[in-house]
């Protein structure tokens, strides 16, 4: 137990610092992220959602009972940008993927929480 605890507050650390820096640069505006989004090919208002997206789904991972919930949204987010990388932008999947996998583990490692919201719409 205290184990996981740890390593969910390393992971949670690890993934706000990460996304809170990731954010940063798509709402600041940085040439990078313009021209990445750009290249998706959705319009810059798909780089501010995702930004939103990103910093409320890591605020989530310091919520009671919501650190599955964040790291289940940080998870999907990934794997979309994975997918985005490989198939319009044409870049490595592999940090994105990457991101996906830690969130993953803070999911498990929260499990309880969503077996708990599952549990108690049945009843």
């Amino acid at each position: 137990m205290a184990l996981a605890f740890g390593l969910s507050l390393a992971l949670r650390a690890l993934l706000t610092l990460v996304f809170v820096a990731a954010a940063g640069t798509k709402l600041a505006g940085l040439s990078m992220m313009v021209e990445t989004f750009e290249a998706i090919g959705w319009g810059q208002w798909f780089r501010y959602v995702t930004a939103f997206g990103e910093l409320g789904s890591a605020a989530l991972l310091w919520f009671p009972r919501m650190q599955a919930i964040g790291a289940g949204l940080l998870m999907i987010t990934m794997i979309c940008g994975a997918l985005f990388h490989v198939f319009a932008i044409g870049r490595s999947a592999v940090p994105a993927l990457s991101l996906a996998g830690l969130s993953a583990i803070v999911a498990v490692i929260h499990r309880d929480q969503l077996l708990g919201l599952v549990s108690n719409r049945i009843h």
